[in-house]
């Protein structure tokens, strides 16, 4: 299991982070622009870490990588001071900007060896992965949804995915059942993104490639978030679930390539669309709001 998570751990830091955050829209100080473009030297060291033994180079190495975490994370109040909003998409946004800081703690944490909190290393290490996709990829593309789309539904999953996301983080500290709660929202919120971008987005995309992007994120969404309300029923109720190597290679490998990967290169091939760049949609057809929004 623990090189599959590696695997998973550095698709997030190296790919979906410098991916998600060229998708971020609005307030661009200079100081996001710099550590975007610098995010791939600062998460190197980290991914590196993952493959050596626990030792002081590996924390250190996994230091550099939570920096850039913590410089992320002081780029949301930045942002809630500029745009002085708390709507549903910008809760996402926040969330985005901020959840990375948990997987960059967790990482140091794991990589000495010290049991953070009280939690075992092994949940440590998944706490990596699960705050890059569940909480980074998740909020960014929750917020990319309502924003393209609004709507109520878009609007109560941009706000479910961060609420839902917290609350899985506080069962870890609470109970089982606190995770359990969690893990409704969480699934409620991810749902409704699959929804939303099946039936508004899809149809709608600008050419076949894009389509099967969304369309395979939409789906994988609804097979990766019942495995994870299997996993926490079973953990609250004692009912049999599967067990946290077969999570890691099923419900983690999916959300990781079938969910944010496949979702954010979409965006990203929408992106032309919704700024009314230069580089134009394949076909007319592209969605009308795609055409007004912000650039990415």
């Amino acid at each position: 299991m623990s090189v599959l998570v590696g695997l998973i751990v550095m698709l997030g830091m190296l790919v979906v982070v410098p991916l998600g955050l060229r998708l971020l829209d609005g307030p661009q100080p200079v100081t996001l622009r710099l550590l975007r473009r610098a995010w791939p030297l600062l998460a190197l060291p980290g991914a590196v870490s993952l493959w050596l033994p626990r030792s002081p180079l590996a924390v250190l190495l996994a230091a550099v990588y939570a920096l850039a975490t913590l410089a992320l994370a002081l780029h949301a109040p930045v942002r809630l001071a500029l745009t002085r909003s708390l709507a549903p998409a910008e809760i996402a946004a926040l969330t985005a900007l901020t959840t990375p800081a948990v997987a960059g703690l967790a990482l140091v944490a794991e990589r000495a060896g010290h049991e953070l909190l009280g939690f075992e290393l092994g949940i440590l290490a998944l706490t990596v992965p699960h705050f890059h996709f569940a909480g980074f990829a998740a909020a960014l593309v929750a917020g990319l949804v309502c924003r393209t789309a609004p709507g109520p539904a878009t609007r109560f999953a941009a706000l479910s995915v961060p609420l839902g996301t917290l609350l899985v983080l506080l069962g870890y500290f609470v109970d089982d059942w606190a995770e359990l709660a969690g893990a409704l929202v969480l699934t409620a919120g991810m749902w409704a993104v699959a929804l939303a971008t099946w039936r508004e987005l899809r149809a709608d995309a600008p050419d076949p490639v894009t389509r099967a992007l969304l369309t395979t994120s939409a789906a994988v969404l609804v097979a990766t978030m019942l495995l994870a309300l299997s996993w926490a029923l079973g953990e609250a109720t004692g009912l049999p679930h599967p067990s946290l190597t077969w999570m890691a290679a099923t419900h983690g490998l999916g959300n990781a390539l079938g969910f944010a990967l496949c979702a954010l290169l979409a965006w990203r091939r929408l992106a032309p669309a919704r700024t009314g760049g230069a580089t134009p949609p394949r076909t007319a057809t592209a969605v009308p709001a795609l055409r007004t929004e912000l650039p990415a």
